[in-house]
């Protein structure tokens, strides 16, 4: 087997997802829907549309939902078929065919996003492998999971998804300090910050939700202290391994939406509703009455 292609992603899905509740006191942030799609579902067509093949979903408690989602329900296609709702069975039938395999693993204590990475060693079995956040749904004619994997091609490096952002908002992410262009889209990177004081940033290339990593990750996380909030923090590991190996950044181009906060997520929402052939037409004509009045 080659082991130098990318064939894994792990999606880190056991976060409390205190920013939404009281919504998600029982159901798993990452089932919120846009319109009517949860958002980990276009994590997992991201992954699988840019050709990745085993994807390790590391959920914790009360996130049964995210696997019963993935899951057949023959009750439920049972009733459609029998209803003549032959659209919808094959979108539900669609949902747990989608040509992935899918695994899980349970996180017990929130202990970070590095501690999450970390559960997925075994899963791993030493070969690269991509990480994918379920915050942040990315827009683009390549899919950004297939944009890092068509740079590792190149490289064989690990390879982390940056994006400028205001220089205000730096403080919320982690940020790189870089080291000269390779190309258009790649950096070398001198190292790697974790939510930064605004007037100690390095750059304003925050990083964002796609991570492309090399299995030596996880020996550095295996020795990485807890960090910023008492959590092992995956940007200090990143960090680490740019020392030993190079570790490149690649400059997304295409459309974030960022579904982790309220503003976000009703944005992502209405654009989402815009574009859905159910929805498009009377929603813009909402938005234009709303507009209106709000003017």
């Amino acid at each position: 087997m080659d082991t130098k292609r990318v064939r894994k992603a792990v999606i880190p899905a056991a976060g409390l997802g205190t920013r939404f509740l009281p919504a998600t006191k029982a159901l798993p942030k990452e089932m919120l829907p846009i319109v009517d799609k949860p958002t980990i579902q276009f994590i997992v067509e991201e992954a699988k549309k840019s050709g990745i093949e085993d994807i390790l979903i590391v959920t914790g408690k009360n996130k049964r939902a995210i696997e019963n989602h993935f899951d057949s329900n023959p009750e439920l296609e049972q009733d459609l078929e029998k209803t003549g709702k032959s659209e919808l069975l094959k979108l539900t039938q669609g949902i747990t065919d989608l040509g992935v395999n899918l695994y899980y693993t349970r996180q017990p204590h929130p202990a970070g996003l590095g501690d999450a990475i970390y559960r997925a060693k075994s899963f791993v079995a030493g070969e690269p492998f991509v990480v994918m956040l379920g915050d942040d749904l990315m827009d683009d004619k390549i899919p950004l999971t297939k944009q890092l994997m068509n740079d590792y091609e190149q490289t064989h490096a690990s390879t982390i998804a940056v994006m400028k952002v205001p220089h205000k908002e730096v403080s919320k992410y982690g940020v790189i300090a870089p080291d000269g262009k390779v190309n258009d889209s790649l950096y070398n990177v001198k190292n790697f910050v974790e939510k930064p004081a605004i007037d100690k940033a390095p750059s304003d290339l925050a990083i964002i939700g796609r991570y492309l990593l090399t299995p030596e990750i996880f020996d550095i996380l295996a020795e990485t202290k807890p960090g910023r909030g008492g959590e092992v923090q995956l940007t200090d590991a990143i960090d680490t391994l740019n020392k030993t190996q190079r570790v490149f950044a690649h400059v997304f181009k295409g459309k974030r939406h960022d579904v982790g906060n309220k503003e976000g997520y009703l944005e992502t929402s209405i654009e989402y509703g815009l574009n859905h052939p159910e929805t498009k037409d009377d929603l813009r004509k909402y938005i234009l009455k709303l507009a209106q009045k709000l003017s």
